[in-house]
């Protein structure tokens, strides 16, 4: 459980209130040019919980709470993190405090930025790019892999009414610039 004011929220819960406080849902067709339905892309990016790991979370007064000025806005570009952890034993990923970080075997991954902003998030995607993109697993339907913890594999299992209606939502969030760093390769075997 996390606070949130006076009140412990599990992670679902505490995505719903953060996508509360932001703004109004705009029409799809009026945001974007897109065809999704915005307000059930908000339910269903409120539903899958995707503000868990895309929203940094930060210190609060009754401990970590999820920074509702960066709703969505991934990994912080200012947050330098230091080399990760080696696995041992069972344990084979690692995760930072703001859950925006994350590695294991497959290097570290950084969540992204699901923004509208033009520069540093979603904002010179089209439609079919961010579809694309969830089908295949690739950034922008055909470039690197897409990494753990991101769960693309079943979220590629949406059909595309529901693809576009979380890309129509996202359109219509508050657009934060926050370049996100590069997923880095896994370390070389120690010999």
């Amino acid at each position: 459980m996390i606070a949130m004011g006076s009140r412990a929220l599990g992670p679902g819960l505490l995505v719903v209130a953060l996508a509360s406080a932001g703004t109004g849902v705009a029409s799809a067709q009026t945001a974007t040019g897109g065809t999704g339905d915005a307000k059930r892309g908000e339910y269903i990016v409120r539903s899958m919980g995707c503000g868990d790991c895309h929203t940094p979370m930060k210190m609060g007064a009754e401990g970590p709470e999820y920074d509702a000025t960066r709703l969505l806005s991934g990994h912080p570009e200012s947050m330098k993190m230091p080399p990760a952890p080696a696995p041992s034993g069972p344990w084979i990923a690692s995760v930072a405090a703001t859950m925006t970080a994350w590695a294991g075997p497959w290097g570290v991954s950084y969540t992204a930025n699901l923004t509208p902003d033009p520069e540093t998030g979603l904002g010179q995607w089209t439609e079919q790019q961010f579809v694309d993109t969830l089908r295949s697993g690739r950034h922008l339907g055909r470039g690197r892999e897409i990494l753990p913890p991101m769960p693309w594999p079943a979220i590629r299992n949406m059909t595309d009414q529901d693809l576009k209606s979380i890309y129509a939502y996202l359109r219509t969030i508050p657009a934060v610039r926050n370049r996100v760093p590069a997923p880095q390769p896994p370390a070389a075997p120690q010999k």
